[in-house]
């Protein structure tokens, strides 16, 4: 071998990696190893060379040892070059890896002599590897386990590469199957075809899409909503490889949204599209229509509040509701039937509409409505008032359209109901101020335009505020309107329902932010209309309002009107009780002023009465109205029931509270009700002065 100052010795000094002879002796004892074993191993080449020395084959891992010694003997058996890969012990006991290359040197009886070979550190290369093999074990794991679609496609081979997550998106066994059976994206994929020509598009015009929201067919034909995100992908030359992207199923999200855009649309009690969906077709339809245009019908049913009245908002509901199903049967498939609130229906027919066709059509919605029909187990007989208004004539939008109607309609009310008048311009639009009032309340609703005071509640013996009541003001553009002025409108449409849900949601998110601020836990009054009571899923939507806003249920108090719970005890009854269930509080408002009845107490298990305040109000001049107060707490007390004051207006009025043993309330004479900020300050300085009185005590 050469000697140091060796030419030769000097190049092999310089190799990356050591080089070595060693004898086919069992130990493989080196007869010559280069500089570079140091670095290699830690171990210098005198402490591998000779026979009295480490062995280098005691370097190799002992798992890898064997595998190694049959690799290169079967090399030098078939006198071939061999190149094996395994792992050393370094002197510091670190592990590396190295590539070994190396051949059999023979005699010329063709005998093994030695082994001469080149030995490299691997590490870097192999950890390189590993990485890589580690990156592509998670990507693979990502791909397979993705609960998201992933794929990627050409525009002529469609999908080249689907993850199982799509499969089964798309109702396929396995990714395989879906590349397979799939081949025309177009028709076999997307319910409308031009939609793979849209998403193409849009990735050739910006090179990648966002949220494209299409449906498609799965493979047994039923349909679903997903929404593709994708890029294109280019090699370095610039050409078009593929497109990858994900899929997300939102056929539930685009369900919500079409429920929530039905029932924005229309209305809740009949399923007839509302005043907005009515506004939207009118609107099209004027913007196609010539010299003549369509017909607008306004129908108001006869004596219908007596129904309401004497039968009860439920059975009145059931009226509207086979009413509407007449209409609809009345008119061609291109007209439409809405409800305006109330008992108040509107038929749009579509134009082109003359008078005469007009008048066909509006007789033959009358006769529907005349149809006896079989409401509460009693069978009714109703009749209808009808206006009619024809565009462009009688006006150019809903608006003068609906105002030209509702003037027809009072004349034919005039006229001894149950007819048909078309609108004159000699007609005065009658209680005009109401309809205006009604359709801008419908806005008002869309539009939110409430607000929400808050009165509070004090305890008599103490004087603190120990609760509040919500109370709905509608903040219009030409003021704050009161309650006294819209409610009626809104109960007897059917509006109160979309307001009190509003108020109900509203006023617990509050009660929470109080909280939340550190201020005290409490209760918050919100009074239910006779119209949300009998829709009977109130329990439902309370439940769900205090889910969202986190508010604890026995920081909600609810209040009922003894009217609204007396048109149906036994139903009543049961309501409360799923409401008792949930553990928020219930008091009965305005006792005094209807039935009154003890048994009826008893069996709705209230926690609370509310004194109307026309008792209260002469109650201090008045011996026979503050006996009343009195035996209405004396009775409330026997029940185990609080009792609150409300109304209290003057100095004398409190005077006279105090004599009594009423436990809480409110009125003017100490707050006004007042908007969130200012009863939280309330609050702030009512705490205060506690903590101040405590740590003086």
């Amino acid at each position: 071998m050469p000697q140091r100052g060796h030419p030769l010795a000097t190049l092999l000094s310089n190799l990356d990696g050591m080089v070595y002879r060693a004898r086919c002796d069992g130990r493989w004892t080196l007869d010559f190893a280069s500089e570079g074993c140091l670095a290699l191993t830690g171990y210098s080449p005198q402490a591998l060379s000779g026979t009295d020395s480490l062995s280098f084959h005691q370097l190799r891992h002992p798992e890898d040892r064997e595998a190694v010694s049959l690799a290169i003997t079967a090399a030098l058996e078939r006198r071939q070059r061999y190149e094996i890969e395994y792992r050393i012990v370094r002197a510091d006991g670190h592990i590396g890896w190295v590539l070994e290359r190396g051949a059999g040197a023979f005699a010329e009886d063709g005998s093994v002599v030695a082994v001469e070979a080149i030995v490299q550190d691997n590490s870097r290369r192999r950890l390189v590897e590993q990485s890589l093999a580690e990156a592509e074990r998670r990507y693979r794991s990502i791909f397979e386990n993705a609960i998201e679609g992933i794929f990627q496609s050409t525009a002529r081979d469609g999908y080249v590469t689907v993850n199982p997550a799509l499969a089964r998106m798309y109702g396929y066994d396995s990714p395989a199957e879906l590349i397979a059976s799939l081949r025309d994206i177009d028709h076999q994929l997307y319910v409308e075809p031009r939609r793979r020509a849209d998403f193409v598009a849009a990735l050739e015009g910006q090179g990648h899409v966002t949220n494209f929201e299409s449906e498609i067919y799965r493979r047994d034909g039923s349909v679903i909503w997903i929404s593709e995100n994708a890029r294109e992908v280019r090699g370095e030359d610039g050409q078009l490889l593929f497109y990858e992207g994900t899929v997300e199923d939102i056929t539930e999200r685009k369900r919500h949204e079409l429920r929530m855009h039905h029932q924005a649309t229309h209305d809740a009690v009949t399923g007839l599209p509302n005043r907005l969906l009515l506004t939207e077709r009118v609107g099209h339809v004027l913007s196609r229509s010539a010299a003549q245009g369509p017909a607008l019908v306004f129908i108001d049913l006869d004596q219908f509040k007596l129904v309401n009245d004497s039968l009860g908002h439920e059975a009145g509901d059931h009226l509207l509701q086979i009413v509407a199903r007449r209409l609809q049967q009345a008119v061609r498939e291109r007209d439409l039937v809405s409800r305006l609130g109330g008992d108040e229906f509107v038929v749009l027919l579509d134009g082109p509409m003359c008078r005469e066709q007009a008048q066909h059509i509006a007789g033959r919605l009358r006769s529907a409505v005349a149809q006896a029909c079989r409401v509460g187990g009693r069978e009714l007989s109703l009749t209808c008032s009808i206006g009619v208004s024809l565009a462009p004539q009688d006006g150019d939008d809903l608006k003068a359209l609906l105002r030209s109607a509702d003037a027809a309609m009072y004349r034919a009310k005039e006229m001894g109901r149950n007819n048909v008048q078309f609108f004159a311009s000699e007609m005065a639009p009658q209680d005009a101020g109401r309809l205006d009032l009604l359709m801008r309340l419908h806005q008002a609703v869309e539009r939110r335009e409430f607000v929400l005071h808050y009165e509070p509640k004090y305890e008599l013996a103490s004087g603190r505020i120990v609760g509040v009541e919500a109370l709905v003001r509608w903040q219009s553009s030409e003021g704050l309107i009161p309650p006294g002025r819209f409610i009626p409108l809104a109960e007897e449409t059917g509006l109160i329902v979309p307001i009190g849900e509003w108020v109900l949601r509203t006023a617990c998110a509050q009660a929470r932010a109080w909280q939340r601020q550190g201020l005290p836990a409490l209760p918050v009054s919100v009074n239910l209309s006779p119209r949300q009571l009998a829709r009977g899923d109130i329990a439902e939507l309370v439940s769900e309002v205090l889910a969202e806003t986190g508010l604890a249920p026995e920081c909600l108090e609810l209040e009922i009107t003894e009217s609204a719970v007396m048109q149906d005890g036994e139903k009543a009854a049961a309501m409360l009780a799923r409401l008792r269930e949930l553990g928020v509080l219930i008091s009965m408002d305005d006792f005094g002023t209807g039935y009154s009845s003890l048994s009826y107490l008893q069996r709705f298990r209230v926690h609370c009465l509310k004194i109307d305040r026309s008792f209260l109000l002469a109650a201090p001049r008045d011996p026979d109205s503050a006996s009343i107060v009195r035996a209405v707490i004396s009775l409330a007390h026997s029940l185990g029931l609080r009792v609150l004051a409300e109304g209290i207006e003057t100095a004398a009025h409190l005077e006279f509270l105090r004599s009594t043993r009423c436990d809480e309330f409110q009125g003017y004479y100490l707050c006004k009700p007042v908007v969130a900020s200012s009863f939280a300050q309330m609050l702030r300085s009512q705490q205060m002065r506690e903590e101040r009185i405590s740590a003086f005590a």
